[in-house]
């Protein structure tokens, strides 16, 4: 019964865990998946928002130091770097930004989004595509 309830203890301390490392994922592809030089060309950036970018890129540089400030509110992350792109960038500039890496889209949602993308639920979607197709239900 004991070796029971530590393997119960351990699992439910990975899953925990490894949810955290998926939103801190998300938050270093918010990083990776953009080319900096690029975006500073295309938005014409003074060296001080350039700075100011690298700076809040290089914020947290590792698992550590992003999970002490997110460690009870990992969703949280999102809020906090594209309001403060848009604080570096001017409203007009971060509505370019978003434009063209986000297709328009809030980068907030996008990141939420990839969040709800759960393996395990796929098999859902599909079934509920099939039912809204039989009821001719063919727009979203």
């Amino acid at each position: 019964m004991k070796k029971l309830l530590i393997t119960a203890l351990l699992v439910g301390t990975f899953s925990l865990s490894y949810a955290q490392s998926d939103y801190y994922n998300d938050y270093r592809r918010s990083i990776s998946d953009v080319n900096w030089q690029t975006v500073i060309a295309d938005l014409l950036l003074s060296k001080t928002q350039a700075n100011e970018i690298y700076a809040l890129n290089d914020r947290y540089d590792n698992y550590n130091s992003w999970n002490k400030v997110y460690v009870h509110n990992p969703d949280r992350w999102r809020e906090d770097r594209y309001t403060e792109m848009e604080r570096i960038l001017g409203r007009e500039k971060y509505l370019k930004f978003k434009n063209k890496y986000y297709k328009g889209q809030n980068p907030v949602a996008v990141y939420n989004r990839n969040k709800n993308n759960d393996k395990r639920y796929k098999h859902m979607d599909k079934k509920v595509k099939v039912h809204k197709s039989k009821h001719g239900n063919g727009h979203h």
